[in-house]
């Protein structure tokens, strides 16, 4: 079960920066920590016997020399089981993975200093589908933890029941669960994301 967890402050004031305002070295840098999540994900999913989904517009990201879209266990095509809205939102999301057609998790990876794209993602899809009963995660920076419970809690996001329905997964969970156990890994089942993630709820100070 996802645990509890404590208050989170809000700042008095938040100035988003714009995706342009990221300077360039950090937005490399992102970028490739992006990809590297991504894979990660992607290999955990496979370990367990699944399919797995990486979006549309990030399949020729490379990462140690392989496309993203050219990772095992990598589905050609989605279930079309939402319509043609939704699945175009389904299709970008960042990883997904697969049961035959039924998508098992959702992931939303979030490197850089906006945590917005994702949650959008998100939203518009609940928005579109209010029953979906798809998990679905953000996976971030440790470091990044209170910013995204804080985004997710926003109440622009509120009427979708956003933060219900999301974990928070921190990077480093995700590099030990495929770096620290790996030949163990087949024996997971996507049940152990429940033990990574944390619940997005708070209790606002």
């Amino acid at each position: 079960m996802l645990s509890q967890i404590g208050p989170v402050t809000f700042p008095d004031e938040v100035i988003e920066p714009e995706l342009d305002e990221i300077p360039i070295e950090e937005g490399v840098a992102a970028a490739t920590v992006h990809t590297e999540i991504q894979a990660l994900l992607l290999k955990l999913g496979t370990a367990m016997g699944l399919d797995v989904w990486v979006a549309a517009n990030d399949r020729s990201r490379v990462y140690e020399g392989t496309p993203l879209g050219g990772m095992p266990g990598m589905r050609a095509t989605l279930p079309t089981q939402f319509a043609a809205h939704a699945q175009k939102i389904v299709s970008l999301i960042d990883v997904l993975w697969l049961d035959g057609t039924a998508i098992v998790a959702a992931f939303e990876v979030e490197s850089t200093t906006s945590i917005y794209s994702g949650l959008l993602r998100m939203a518009d899809l609940l928005a579109l589908r209010p029953n979906v009963s798809i998990p679905l995660y953000i996976v971030a920076p440790d470091d990044r933890r209170d910013r995204v419970l804080q985004e997710v809690n926003r109440p622009t996001f509120s009427r979708f029941k956003l933060a219900e329905l999301c974990g928070y997964i921190p990077f480093s969970a995700i590099r030990e669960a495929v770096g620290g156990g790996a030949r163990y890994l087949q024996y997971l089942r996507p049940g152990f994301l429940a033990e990574l993630a944390e619940p997005c709820v708070i209790e606002l100070a």
